[in-house]
């Protein structure tokens, strides 16, 4: 069955970095683009940041431009996300998705998301 697995969330202090891993199986993850998106409390589900399906794009949200960088390994089905310079406000979890639009069809994954909580 289709997994999308989470990892690499914690506790980390303002400034520090985290690198948080989704490992994928049971599609194939090659054709699917891959995106990271973090909800806080009281708020709603927001785009971190999203790759092509061959790594060849990339797109981040204006606050995470510069501090996180979306990467792929599709030998290995999974994609990272490192985060640097962290703040307060970056507390959420972090979900990936996977997503394929061919012809009029779609087809979307998520997985189950990782605390990342920021706090000294």
């Amino acid at each position: 069955q289709v997994q999308l697995v989470e990892s690499g969330g914690g506790l980390v202090q303002p400034g520090g970095s985290l690198r948080l891993s989704c490992a994928a199986s049971g599609f194939t993850f090659s054709r699917y683009a891959m995106s990271w998106y973090r909800q806080a409390p009281g708020k709603e589900r927001e785009l971190v940041a999203a790759i092509s399906s061959d790594g060849s794009s990339t797109n981040y949200a204006d606050s995470m431009k510069g501090r996180f960088t979306i990467s792929r390994d599709n030998a290995k089905s999974t994609v990272y996300l490192q985060m640097n310079s962290l703040k307060p406000e970056d507390t959420a979890v972090y979900y990936c998705k996977a997503e394929r639009v061919w012809f009029t069809s779609r087809q979307v994954y998520w997985g189950q998301g990782t605390q990342v909580t920021v706090s000294s």
